[in-house]
């Protein structure tokens, strides 16, 4: 297919979904041998169980700021918001079980009130972002890192523009430029004086649509042994504009903490600290943009770099449908949401007993 016809198309079905603001784009029916009527009773059934999880902002209206509430009745919607599909950053955080403050699977269901009903939601971009390091060309006062990013839908290349950061231990820098083919390459250059390991951050938005955002995160080795995995020294949590970190370990020592986005940059000042955990506050940006946390520290003799997205994104949570099709009649609906003005893909799978 040519390239201008792939742009034309991506760029068609985004804006579909966007002009129909998320309105059940696809209902398919996973287990398609039942009764037609039946399944059109049911597949209707799930369609509005679904809608209402995006639309309704749940009891009480504001059960995502409140890290210690748990919703009487389930829903994702900001409050008092005029958009519809507009859900609220707290509330989608709070489904990420890498969140201090998540709510589990139990206690969705039980404000669910649909004892028949089991469901799986899955929030994030609507395009990806894959970054990773191809070469490397060290040399005495610094290193070269060659960097390989794509962007791309089921395979599609996606035309975007990518805001590129780099962090490392007192260190941080930004460049910006366009990526025309969905695929480019991308060399920094560290001094050798840098503390690593370092992070290489991309934020990308379509070029057919700003609000289309998406991210991509490489931790990289320099000067350094690789990095650890995410987890391993730290445990970010943002909530209602508020950054907890958590020590997994005691005497570690935090030194700073960025928030990114597509056109703006900001270092956290801390608010409050404990033996435990320090919190800062996060800026409320006006950029249709995933914020990215980055937070550097020490355990000891070694330097860590950790990092979360704002909302917390990508998630999955609830039941796995796979395999159980033939007990159950399992329906996804996929739908276009908005997250402080920027566009993901929701999809929502429920199943019920077969009849």
């Amino acid at each position: 297919m040519p390239a201008i016809s792939v742009d034309t198309f991506f760029a068609c079905s985004l804006m579909v979904l966007l002009v129909l603001s998320a309105m059940a784009s696809t209902s398919k029916l996973l287990y398609p041998h039942i009764n037609n009527t039946v399944n059109d009773s049911i597949a209707e059934r799930c369609r509005e169980i679904s809608k209402y999880l995006l639309l309704s902002d749940g009891t009480p209206s504001n059960w995502g700021q409140n890290s210690q509430t748990i919703p009487e009745t389930f829903g994702l919607a900001k409050a008092e918001s005029d958009n519809p599909y507009e859900l609220d950053i707290d509330k989608v955080s709070r489904l990420n079980s890498e969140n201090l403050y998540a709510i589990s699977y139990a206690q969705i269901f039980a404000a669910l009130k649909m004892s028949d009903v089991s469901f799986c939601m899955e929030i994030r971009p609507i395009f990806e972002v894959a970054v990773n390091l191809t070469a490397t060309y060290p040399s005495v006062n610094e290193t070269i890192y060659q960097f390989e990013i794509s962007t791309e839908k089921h395979g599609i290349p996606v035309q975007a523009e990518l805001k590129c950061y780099v962090v490392a231990e007192n260190y941080l820098e930004t460049s910006y430029f366009h990526v025309s083919s969905g695929r480019t390459y991308f060399n920094i250059t560290l001094s050798n004086d840098v503390m690593g390991p370092a992070l290489f951050v991309v934020l990308a938005k379509a070029v057919c649509n700003a609000k289309i955002v998406s991210f991509g995160v490489c931790p990289f080795a320099h000067n350094s042994a690789e990095p650890k995995p995410k987890s391993t020294f730290l445990k970010l949590s943002p909530l209602n504009y508020t950054l907890n970190a958590s020590s997994v370990y005691p005497g570690i020592n935090l030194s700073k903490a960025y928030a990114l986005t597509i056109n703006y940059k900001s270092t956290l000042a801390q608010t409050s600290s404990s033996n435990q955990s320090i919190t800062y506050s996060l800026p409320h940006f006006l950029d249709p943009s995933p914020t990215l946390i980055v937070v550097t520290g020490w355990n000891s003799t070694v330097f860590f770099i950790k990092w979360t997205a704002y909302p917390q994104l990508p998630l999955q949570i609830g039941v796995r449908f796979t395999g159980l099709t033939a007990l159950s009649n399992v329906f996804a609906n996929t739908y276009a949401v908005t997250i402080n003005s920027a566009v993901y893909g929701c999809t929502v799978w429920l199943g019920g007993p077969r009849e």
